[in-house]
């Protein structure tokens, strides 16, 4: 089994559409909370911007997820997001830094 993955991943919504990815995140919120391997799932809203936001996961394993990512929710989910963010969110993996 693979390390644990986090992912940091930064959105940002139409102009003033901002309570919409508010609402998809509660929506979808409880389905990945009890996905297998789900460790973290937490949206924050950018202090002073109303339309942007950062999603940080964690997850127990590459394998869990890329089960996430298949799911039927997150697939619908992505399909939706379009119709109020500005444009595809941007992605960020990170490891543990080597220690010395």
């Amino acid at each position: 089994m693979s390390q644990p993955v986090r992912l940091v991943i930064h959105i940002t919504t139409l102009p003033g559409r901002g309570k919409e990815q508010i609402a998809a995140f509660e929506e979808i919120a409880p389905l990945v909370r009890a996905e297998e391997g789900c460790l973290q799932y937490d949206l924050h809203q950018v202090l002073d911007a109303p339309d942007r936001f950062v999603l940080l996961e964690r997850w127990a394993s590459e394998e869990a997820l890329a089960a996430h990512d298949a799911s039927p929710h997150m697939i619908a989910a992505d399909a939706a997001s379009p119709a109020f963010r500005a444009g595809p969110a941007t992605v960020v993996k990170l490891v543990p830094a080597p220690l010395a």
